[in-house]
């Protein structure tokens, strides 16, 4: 988090270095993303940067941290659908209130997206964090009879991201086609891994020739 020297700076200087900031971190992968154009950009001096941040993983996580704050009062009730929704009505609800609040920034998106293709192993860490949130859903619907006990939630989970991160650029910027395909998506993968959704052809002990009459 930033040092007590960033929050005693005007908040016009501090939204220069936030805007920087996050314009660099939306059109550079974690380990591209430059302090010194971050400097140059917000038009301070060279040697002040490390006066406000320890190292770029601290801005990084100031940036998201304000970020996830600003949205903290429209997506609050993402508990509460939780509790009775399952988790591929929690995903689908959450993304589409995501994208479509009034005042969403692009490059929040954007970093959004870099994040689930980038290799660097702060940034791996941190996806893993965000995505052990939904792996846990996974595992209470399973316990209440919703998901099948031997499916996978990892695999679950990382075959929407990667199908939200291809359909985000393919549909970009036509987000109604994106959220449309997305829910498409995950209704498919839904109904692969739900309890009760068996079809009768292809059942154990039931060969496609088996007939009845």
């Amino acid at each position: 988090m930033p040092k007590k020297t960033y929050f005693h700076l005007s908040e016009e200087k501090r939204g220069r270095i936030f805007d920087a900031a996050l314009q660099e971190f939306a059109t550079h992968s974690f380990s591209e993303a430059s302090i010194n154009q971050i400097i140059k950009n917000a038009d301070i001096p060279k040697g002040s940067f490390y006066q406000y941040f320890a190292n770029k993983e601290d801005l990084y996580l100031y940036l998201l941290e304000t970020v996830a704050n600003e949205f903290a009062e429209p997506l609050k009730h993402e508990q509460e659908i939780s509790q009775e929704a399952d988790v591929f009505e929690v995903i689908k609800l959450t993304t589409r209130e995501f994208f479509e609040l009034e005042h969403i920034k692009p490059e929040y998106i954007e970093i959004r997206m870099r994040m689930e293709v980038d290799t660097n192993e702060f940034i791996k860490k941190i996806r893993k964090a965000s995505a052990e949130r939904y792996t846990k859903l996974i595992e209470r619907d399973k316990e209440r009879g919703l998901i099948k006990p031997d499916a996978d939630a990892e695999i679950i989970v990382n075959m929407i991201s990667s199908f939200s991160l291809n359909e985000y650029y393919r549909n970009k910027p036509d987000v109604q086609g994106y959220l449309k395909k997305l829910d498409e998506a995950i209704n498919m993968i839904k109904e692969g891994v739900t309890v009760g959704q068996d079809k009768e052809i292809g059942k154990p002990g039931r060969s496609n020739n088996d007939s009845r009459g």
